[in-house]
């Protein structure tokens, strides 16, 4: 299944102008430290004191935020975590999923240099505050509520 990818650019358009949102998968210690203003936050991997660890409650915790119709721009770090995520979706029957291929800090090609600027370099907004209903903690407890 193929995962439209569009740059930072095209995704903050298509977050103005078509209504889509922005689901941040990043951990939620990567996603307090900045983030696209407005995101959704629903980690695909958490952060442990062994590393990163897959989310379990990844699929269900977006199932009980977004119907299936929902417009998703998805984005991470660098692009990674946000194409897989992508790809799953795509495959739980998500209809409108785009992945944001630079993430926020940017994409780094095979020797680390940056290959493609993302969110936070291209100087789109970002926010330190995420909006209450829109933090993992609160995301969970709706599904769990």
């Amino acid at each position: 299944m193929s995962v439209k990818r569009v740059s930072p650019l095209e995704a903050a358009a298509l977050l103005e102008d078509e209504g889509y949102v922005y689901l941040d998968v990043r951990s939620i210690p990567e996603f307090d430290e900045g983030h696209t203003a407005g995101a959704y936050n629903i980690p695909l991997l958490h952060a442990t004191p062994a590393g990163m660890r897959p989310n379990g409650d990844f699929m269900s915790v977006v199932a009980a935020a977004f119907p299936k119709d929902s417009k998703l721009v998805v984005g991470c770090r660098s692009g990674n975590r946000s194409l897989r995520a992508a790809q799953a979706l795509l495959a739980e029957g998500f209809e409108h999923v785009v992945d944001q291929r630079a993430g926020h800090e940017g994409a780094r090609d095979a020797f680390g240099q940056l290959a493609e600027p993302g969110w936070h370099a291209v100087g789109l907004e970002v926010a330190r505050e995420a909006e209450p209903e829109r933090t993992y903690e609160a995301l969970l407890a709706r599904r769990d509520g």
